[in-house]
């Protein structure tokens, strides 16, 4: 009798704790498991990447599209030329000591750009949009932030040190910075 009750009880226990790691999932990921499995997926190609533009592992146009999915997620709808800057912060990111050295690795580093976290990256790119050419010249070297590492807008950002940083451009919404 002791053992069937034990054995009910942990299964309820059991139960009710995987309902609630859901409910904490789903909560927390604006109820996207298919976010989950991508970003899971992502960051494993982030861990096996060992380029920074071409790779043995991954193409040049692999490097494009994650980028011009990035300045999708982070620039669509802003001037080209701010679509343009917001992929070069990335090429700078990887040139820079301060961040990881491939563009995988920079664009999943965490907490580092909204469009991984809310999801945004994922979404499908128009076929009108300019990001995939935005993506290329950035790659081809052109660097409208100035060699930026930051940038925000700051009519949005919740990151108030942001405010702190030297400013090198503004293009459309968003301000180009580097560190003090």
């Amino acid at each position: 009798m002791i053992k069937q009750n034990f054995k009910k009880y942990t299964i309820c226990i059991f139960s009710c704790l995987i309902l609630f790691c859901m409910l904490y999932i789903s909560l927390n990921y604006n109820g996207s498991f298919k976010y989950i499995i991508e970003s899971i997926k992502n960051n494993i190609i982030a861990k096996t990447d060992q380029s920074s533009t071409s790779t043995n592992k991954a193409s040049t146009g692999d490097m494009v599209d994650l980028l011009a999915r990035l300045i999708n997620g982070e620039a669509r709808g802003e001037p080209y030329q701010g679509q343009v800057a917001v992929g070069a912060v990335v090429l700078n990111r990887v040139k820079s000591s301060e961040f990881p050295n491939t563009i995988s690795s920079v664009i999943y580093q965490k907490n580092q750009f909204s469009c991984i976290k809310d999801g945004q990256f994922n979404k499908k790119i128009d076929k009108d949009s300019t990001v995939y050419k935005a993506a290329q010249e950035a790659i081809s070297g052109s660097d409208p932030s100035n060699g930026a590492l930051f940038f925000y807008n700051p009519k949005t950002t919740k990151s108030k040190w942001l405010f702190s940083l030297k400013t090198l451009a503004t293009i459309g919404n968003h301000r180009f910075a580097i560190g003090g």
